[in-house]
């Protein structure tokens, strides 16, 4: 039996899976929902255990994503921190880059860094882009600093040099100094997360894992716990922003790779969605309370970036990550989104949110503004004995004191507002979805949409509409559907390193013993956990630019021992005039980082077709009310029950499918089936 949990910002989902592991197919599946409990966050996760009296002394497997890593950076909770860097290179975190983001804003201010700068200190040291030491390590004023340090109250120490992603030796030195004589400091090291090159991106990502890393090991610590409290016996295994899971151990020494540990599961749960019912082009979508995230599959693979930025906005240069990330687009723009009216009075839509507690204003706990999931309930696309799973029913009286002010302000009635609020909340959503499909080249009309999430299914079929996608699929358990996806993932573990020579066949057995070496390290790491090196697989990857360019495409070269140099000039060129509608034929190529990554599969359950039950879909209605669809009219609706739905029943629209985590909006004009495997697709009537 196998149990995932997944804490957003305002819910905590759990999926429990029994299965029959001859033929690995699912026999049982339950959820549970619970609210999210921000300042110990393992409490949620207890909470869903017992709302459905899990026993995890039955459990054999137990995965785990979070956002505490993100919320601490993002809320600026996490630990002081100090930084120690190459002479002549402490203020490389305020300088950044010298770009701005919102070009003719004279007024731009940047934010602050993480790291103040009286907690930033310069080693003499210095090593060149060759990894020859050109100076010495000098510790000479090592017990000076770090006696200042533990003034100041620091609780955890990033040590980057200017170029230990090439020869690590003096980090190594210096770390392992520090980690003897002053054990009370968690210390972490730059060649530790990546040995990826640009120094202020290294930096960047160097402090914000040591920033996270206190209060990332002490929540696992304390999850850990209480799980063996419970009767959990086995590893605890962690969803990474790479869609992959990984030990606990492995992620407390690089807690950056949690960044987007939540998100990232459900995009992967809808890769294996994809390849079970034979859909390769998808694009997916999942709205939670507090953001809506995106991403795209193509061929049934997702797209990794090795560089993340949280915080960014077309104002705001926000901060660098480097850590493998699936290409997510995230936007605050969730169901606790809140409604405003900005200084010229045009209605907005998030990005902050009313998020667990108080909650929208429906929600009953005091809730004062009036948010995307209130504009729902006022169209009346929830079915009110299913609200918030079905604990009560919608305050109607607090909502309707929350869009008060609105309809003052706006001369409208509560209708014509929740429908505004709709409106712009999916003109948002749709931005999103462009930026991963039309701005990068890609027809979203050659994708069908996944929605996942609570949200995803009430709003899926209008961004379908804008975007001209046919088909809308909603998966069994949509409103869960992240914690699905971890119990679909792998282990995997990505090493990154920065060399940049040519792409030649003189270089074609460095570039073989490069692979080598990384592999090396994977290995001894994935048997350090007590894996056999049969089980690891291993994935090779280059990023490749023309001679001249500044950014690189990413490139899969297959098995390293059979590749040539001529198929992998072929194969950039191609991918080039995908990414960027241009091929420079006689340039050379430069290679610019090695990117290995080294997976251990999971023995995972498979996704079963449901047999017909031979239901009476008029067993599965619940009732008939009115609805509002917007533009597309106010229609007498039929609210049916999921659960009590049938393999190849069809619906048509308008009408609701109600279940405990979610609704699925079917508008007029549009058809419903239930497919084999039990996922809802919806087309529109041609």
């Amino acid at each position: 039996m196998r149990v995932a949990t997944d804490i957003g910002g305002t819910f905590t989902d759990l999926v429990f899976f029994e299965y029959d592991k001859k033929n690995k197919e699912v026999t049982n599946v339950k959820v549970s929902k619970s609210s999210t409990t921000p300042k110990e966050f393992e409490k949620g996760i207890i909470n869903t255990i017992n709302k459905i009296n899990l026993d995890l002394k039955t459990i054999e497997f137990f995965a785990h994503g979070t956002t505490v890593v993100i919320n601490a950076i993002t809320e600026r909770k996490g630990s002081k921190t100090a930084l120690l860097t190459t002479k002549g290179f402490r203020d490389v975190l305020e300088i950044a880059r010298g770009t701005r983001p919102d070009l003719y804003n004279f007024n731009f201010k940047k934010k602050p860094p993480f790291v103040e700068r009286f907690l930033r200190q310069e080693v003499e040291e210095r090593i060149n882009y060759l990894g020859e030491i050109v100076i010495p390590l000098k510790e000479d004023n090592l017990d000076e600093v770090i006696q200042k340090f533990k003034k100041e109250g620091v609780e955890a120490i990033a040590i980057c040099f200017l170029h230990g992603y090439k020869n690590p030796s003096h980090e190594k030195k210096l770390a392992e100094t520090i980690r003897i004589k002053y054990p009370e400091f968690e210390v972490i090291c730059s060649h530790e997360i990546t040995r990826e090159w640009r120094e202020y991106e290294r930096t960047s990502t160097t402090v914000l894992s040591a920033y996270v890393k206190p209060i990332a090991t002490k929540y696992l610590n304390n999850l850990k716990a209480s799980l063996k409290k419970m009767g959990y016996t086995h590893n605890l295994y962690i969803m990474q922003s790479n869609g992959g899971i990984t030990t606990v151990e492995d992620v407390k020494a690089n807690p950056i790779t949690l960044i987007e540990s939540g998100p990232a599961s459900g995009m992967l749960g809808a890769v294996v969605l994809g390849n079970t019912i034979g859909k390769k082009n998808l694009i997916v979508l999942d709205i939670g309370g507090t953001t809506a995230k995106c991403s795209l599959i193509e061929n049934g693979a997702l797209k990794i970036v090795t560089t993340y930025n949280i915080e960014k906005t077309k104002t705001e240069a926000g901060f660098p990550i480097l850590t493998p990330v699936i290409d997510i687009v995230e936007i605050g723009n969730g169901g606790g989104s809140i409604a405003w009216l900005d200084d010229g009075g045009k209605m907005r839509v998030g990005p902050r949110s009313a998020a667990a507690s108080p909650g929208p204003s429906s929600y009953g706990k005091g809730g004062l503004h009036f948010t995307t999931t209130d504009a729902n309930v006022v169209c009346n696309r929830i079915y009110k004995d299913y609200f918030l799973g079905g604990k009560q029913l919608p305050d109607y009286e607090n909502l309707s004191n929350a869009i008060k002010p609105l309809c003052e302000k706006l001369n409208m009635n509560k209708e014509e507002v929740a429908r505004g609020v709709i409106r712009v909340a999916n003109s948002n959503m749709v931005n999103a979805l462009k930026s991963i499909s039309v701005n990068k080249g890609y027809d979203p009309r050659d994708f069908s949409l996944v929605v996942i999430g609570g949200g995803g299914p009430m709003h899926g079929t209008y961004l379908a509409e804008d975007l001209q996608i046919t088909e809308v699929i909603v998966p069994l358990n949509a409103g869960v559907f992240s914690a699905f996806g971890m119990l679909m993932s792998d282990l995997r573990r990505d090493y990154i390193r920065t060399d940049v020579i040519g792409l030649s066949e003189n270089n074609k057995s460095l570039i073989i013993d490069t692979f080598n070496e990384m592999k090396d390290v994977a290995s001894q790491a994935y048997q350090k956990d007590g894996y056999n090196l049969n089980e690891i697989i291993f994935e090779f990857y280059l990023d490749l630019r023309y001679n001249g360019q500044e950014h690189s495409v990413k490139l899969n070269i297959g098995k390293i021992l059979s590749m040539t140099i001529i198929k992998i000039e072929s194969d950039f060129h191609k991918l080039h005039q995908r990414r960027f509608v241009f091929q420079l034929n006689d340039s050379a190529i430069e290679i610019v980082n090695f990117h290995l990554v080294a997976e251990v599969k999971v023995n995972k359950p498979l996704i079963a077709k449901i047999s017909p039950k031979g239901r009476d879909i008029k067993d599965a209605i619940l009732t008939q009310d009115i609805v509002d669809f917007d533009e597309l009219g106010i229609h007498s609706s039929i609210f049916y029950d999921r659960e009590k739905l049938d393999v190849g029943m069809v619906l048509n629209g308008p009408a609701i499918v109600a279940e405990s985590s979610t609704s699925t909006v079917i508008p007029p004009h549009h058809t419903l089936k239930i497919d084999e495997f039990g996922n809802l697709i919806i087309n529109k009537n041609v």
